[in-house]
């Protein structure tokens, strides 16, 4: 069972605090792509809020009407109880947060802006009145919510929660899990809509995985800088003392002119490696720089500049 002693400092902590805000923000996007896009279109992409409207439309059909906003709370709240035990206190906190808000934000975007005053047109039935259209729109807004999330540690709830533990205990990408997990509840919609519909679905939620892994590795990426110059502390003392980053350093012999040198390898935000450039201009040091993009990092990696320099202090 978790340590509850963790949870209480997870809840004193102030960065929980800071990403209140970021899940809040991340939520009220993800609603508002269920309520105009999925619900009024009635495709079932893999998701929980998915098979929420597969069975609330099993359910009205046996005379038993229960609202698609219900249902996901209903269905996350279950999910919660995993979320807790088998991925951590942090995420399972989180995810009961915006879990159980994503069924009211819904409910708000029907009060701020009801669906059935955007279909203007006669025997249109969705927003786009286009079910690839409506598919297009849902996936490409909920993706970068859900990438949001993901990197604060926190998600959508439902699938996604589905998803990190196949993540977690698997270890396959998290865009392959959030597809794994889709696919499954997709097949549940042949209960409520013909092929066409379920096929359209499969595809939403294949595309879905696709954009997530897109967007969380442009949100992650960071920058493997490999520099050789003759002015190695001056760089070396630059990336340790004012970009607070660590870098290694490699002895290595020039093939064309069979000089001793010095090469440093380092890993630096987007921001980091423009600023070093700059630093590198200014100074006028010769130097050959390699720079590549990394979208995944383990181990020792400060993302919180404050906590960065508090560090270095403790250090010295």
């Amino acid at each position: 069972m978790p340590d509850l002693q963790k949870v209480k400092s997870l809840l004193s902590g102030g960065k929980f605090w800071k990403d209140l805000f970021t899940m809040t923000l991340g939520m009220f996007i993800a609603a508002a792509a269920v309520y105009y896009f999925l619900v009024p279109s009635k495709i079932i992409v893999g998701s929980i809020s998915g098979l929420s409207i597969v069975l609330s439309g099993v359910l009205e059909a046996a005379g038993v009407h229960i609202k698609v906003s219900v249902m996901v709370m209903i269905i996350n709240a279950l999910l919660l109880v995993l979320a807790y035990f088998l991925i951590g206190s942090e995420f399972g906190i989180k995810t009961v947060y915006t879990a159980l808000i994503l069924g009211p934000l819904m409910e708000l975007w029907e009060l701020i802006l009801p669906v059935s005053s955007l279909l203007t047109e006669p025997g249109q039935t969705s927003v786009m009145n286009d079910p690839w259209f409506d598919l297009l729109c849902f996936v490409l807004v909920l993706s970068a919510s859900q990438a949001v999330l993901f990197r604060i540690n926190a998600s959508t709830g439902g699938l996604d929660i589905l998803a990190k533990i196949v993540n977690k205990y698997l270890h396959f990408d998290i865009g392959v899990s959030v597809s794994l997990a889709g696919a499954i509840i997709c097949c549940t919609a042949f209960a409520i809509n013909p092929f066409r519909l379920v096929v359209i679905g499969l595809i939403g939620t294949w595309i879905n995985g696709i954009v997530v892994d897109h967007f969380t590795a442009a949100l992650n990426k960071r920058k493997c800088v490999t520099i050789v110059t003759g002015r190695t502390d001056e760089v070396r003392g630059y990336i340790i003392d004012k970009l607070v980053r660590g870098c290694t350093l490699y002895p290595c012999k020039g093939g064309f002119s069979g000089d001793e040198k010095t090469e440093i390898k380092t890993l630096l935000t987007q921001e980091e490696f423009a600023s070093l450039m700059n630093f590198i201009h200014e100074q006028g040091i010769d130097v050959f720089i390699t720079a590549n993009n990394v979208s995944e990092v383990y181990g020792l990696w400060f993302t919180d500049r404050k906590r960065r320099s508090k560090n270095n202090q403790n250090q010295q």
